[in-house]
């Protein structure tokens, strides 16, 4: 009986140390490439929503901060140092709140609320792969757009530390957010900007 290959479990120090030019997310141990160059409403996205999140919680005087990739967020696994941690990803837009988190790296710990855009070749890492993640290190409000089917999928985390079932918007409709009290937007809107 031939057995499967054993696959290499990656870590940050892997990470940090990798020599190419590309942009990964490691998942899991696994690396990801990055899509190099994000099409242009993906980008426009992800500049005026952060700008939009950045003055609404500017305006409010709350005490988070907004972050746009690349942006390292570390996430530890109990009995993981920083450098043996197997995730490190780099979402879109991260909105952290708890500012002990922050370090010149980027950000150890779960940012409390993330927003991914999808790009056709990262889908099923956004859908999946970063669900269960971001599920795992409890982030309160995970937001997937997806400027292909102009949809937005919005997962809060619930008392049991779970998502509840994702709240489905459309481009045209206004968004609220439960993380950010308050705080609502229309895609549409931003996307004509």
């Amino acid at each position: 009986m031939v057995l499967p290959e054993r696959l290499e479990i990656y870590t940050y120090s892997d990470y940090k140390n990798k020599e190419d030019d590309n942009r990964y997310e490691l998942i899991n141990g696994r690396f990801y490439a990055m899509t190099p160059a994000p099409s242009r409403i993906h980008q426009k996205i992800i500049t005026e929503l952060s700008r939009s999140i950045g003055n609404y919680i500017e305006g409010n005087s709350l005490s988070c901060e907004v972050y746009v990739a690349p942006f390292d967020v570390r996430l530890i696994d109990d009995g993981q140092t920083e450098d043996s941690c197997t995730n490190v990803v780099q979402p879109d837009i991260s909105v952290i709140c708890d500012k002990t988190k922050l370090d010149d790296k980027g950000c150890i710990g779960a940012p409390e609320f993330i927003i991914e855009v999808v790009s056709p070749s990262n889908a099923s890492v956004d859908y999946v792969k970063k669900l269960y993640l971001y599920e795992k290190f409890n982030v309160k409000e995970y937001w997937i757009i997806n400027p292909h089917t102009e949809h937005i999928m919005i997962y809060t985390l619930g008392e049991n530390n779970q998502y509840s079932e994702p709240f489905i918007f459309k481009f045209t409709e206004i968004i609220r957010s439960k993380f950010l009290q308050g705080y609502e937007v229309k895609i549409s809107d931003i996307v004509k900007k």
